[in-house]
Parts: structure tokens; C-alpha cells; sequence
């Protein structure tokens, strides 16, 4: 691997910042509210969007809520095993919740039904089906995507204050779209969409999630590698790149 690096290719025959194919469908999941699958290279992605009421946050009484889990399916990894979340399910979760929202991608103040009182949850759990590197990337675009084509139910509330369910839905209040890139540190080389081996030979990884102006949003390093100044300013062009492809070809109607 390290003298295919060396000369630009990977063992898949990708170029060192090419991500593998990117598939999504949308709507696969009957029941939720929003859903849809992502399929990068071997790895694949389900999120389903579920939306409920439910009292406000107290520190936040004018807005809805917004609720992120994450669980990996033992059939998709060796290691995964069945029970509560573990460390890696709970970090996927947050860094997928730390893109929606600190980026806004749902405008909160529209959730709300009663202010102080009744108010829109919405719910994003994501399944990790089939488990080959770059979970962050696949999640985060099923999760947007899920939430882009999700369905608000309408409610209605009565001059008595009685909440009323209408049978009427409308979009959610989608405002921004975040692209998550992730990236890895082989030897002295930054490698895009890492597969899993990649990943299990990489000192260091850097996932950072862009807002549809460009803005950073979230960024997160693991591993106990460390990458440089300039590795990182150089990451952060790649990452824009990257997500504005990534955008332009699967989210431009919405972002």
C-alpha cells in the first residue's frame, strides 16, 4: 500500500483525495416520516427521520427539538455487537447532531406548536448496515438527505388549547445542508473517504462538516497521530472542494 501511496493511487485504484461512489436513495423507509440510504463503496448507511411532540428543552422554550442515535447493526461489522451503545456508536451520533446543528440545517423556531409547552421532536437514527470505513461521511449525508425529504405533520391547536392532528403534511424547515469530509493521515499523505483499511493503518483522521456558504461548522480529529499547520489549512481547501461537489451533485435543488 505505502509504495502505491507514494505514487498517488490507492488499492481500490482511487486517486488519494477521490471519495468511492456515492449512491442515495431516498424514501426507503415506509413508515418514517424521512428516510434514506446511502451507499459509499462498500460501506452503506440507513437513516430514518421520525418526528413526534413533546415539551421544549427548558433552556430553549421557543424552539423544537432535535434528537440524534446512532446504532451499529452486529450483520455489518465482526466487531459490532448487539446491546446499548458503545463509545463508537455515541461518537457517531454526536458528531452527525453537532453538523445538523450547528449549522442550522433545520430552523428550530418553526417546531414550535405551543411556545413554552408543545413543541416538534425530531428524531434522526442512523444504522450502520455494512461497515467499510468513513461512517461520519455516509451518516452525515444519509442524515441529510433523510431530513431534506422528511414530511412535517400538521397540527392544529384549538381556541381551548387542544392540539389537533391534521391529515396534512409539509416539508421540515430545511434552511442549510452540511457535508461532512473526512479525511486520513497515512505516512505523509492525506487520503479522502478512507475505507476501512485505510483507517486502520492511518495515524490520524479529521472529519470537518461545511455549511452550504463554505463555513466550517464542526470539526473533529481522532487517532493519536497529530497533523500539522499546514496539513490542516490544506485539509480545510480539500474539504470545501469536496463538500461543494458532494452538494452540487445530490442537494443542488435544495442547497
Amino acid at each position: 500500500m505505502m509504495k502505491l501511496l507514494a505514487s498517488g493511487k490507492r488499492l481500490d485504484g482511487r486517486g488519494l483525495l477521490d471519495y468511492r461512489e456515492i449512491k442515495i436513495e431516498n424514501g426507503v423507509v415506509e413508515k418514517a416520516e424521512g428516510s434514506a440510504l446511502v451507499s459509499m463503496g462498500n460501506t452503506k448507511v440507513l437513516v430514518g427521520v421520525k418526528i413526534e411532540t413533546g415539551q421544549p428543552y427548558p433552556d430553549l422554550p421557543n424552539q423544537g427539538a432535535l434528537t440524534v442515535n446512532a446504532e451499529f447493526v452486529p450483520l455489518a461489522y465482526k466487531y459490532f455487537e448487539p446491546g446499548p451503545p458503545d463509545e463508537n456508536s455515541i461518537e457517531l451520533a454526536r458528531l452527525v447532531d453537532r453538523g445538523i446543528r450547528e449549522s442550522k440545517t433545520i430552523d428550530m423556531e418553526k417546531l414550535v406548536i405551543i411556545p413554552g409547552k408543545e413543541v416538534y421532536v425530531v428524531f434522526v437514527d442512523v444504522y450502520i448496515l455494512d461497515h467499510d470505513g468513513n461512517l461520519v461521511d455516509a451518516a452525515g449525508l444519509a442524515a441529510v438527505s433523510a431530513i431534506l425529504n422528511a414530511k412535517l405533520p400538521v397540527y392544529r391547536v384549538k381556541e381551548n388549547g387542544e392540539v389537533i392532528k391534521m391529515d396534512e403534511y409539509v416539508p421540515l424547515p430545511v434552511q442549510n445542508c452540511p457535508i461532512p469530509v473526512t479525511m486520513v493521515k497515512i505516512d505523509d499523505k492525506i487520503l479522502v473517504d478512507p475505507t476501512l483499511d485505510e483507517e486502520n493503518m492511518a495515524s490520524a483522521k479529521l472529519t470537518i462538516t461545511l455549511t452550504k456558504n463554505g463555513e466550517i461548522c464542526a470539526m473533529q480529529k481522532s487517532g493519536l497521530g497529530a497533523f500539522t499547520l499546514d496539513e490542516i489549512v490544506e485539509a480545510q481547501k480539500i474539504a470545501r472542494k469536496k463538500s461543494s461537489e458532494i452538494r452540487e451533485k445530490f442537494f443542488r435543488e435544495w442547497c
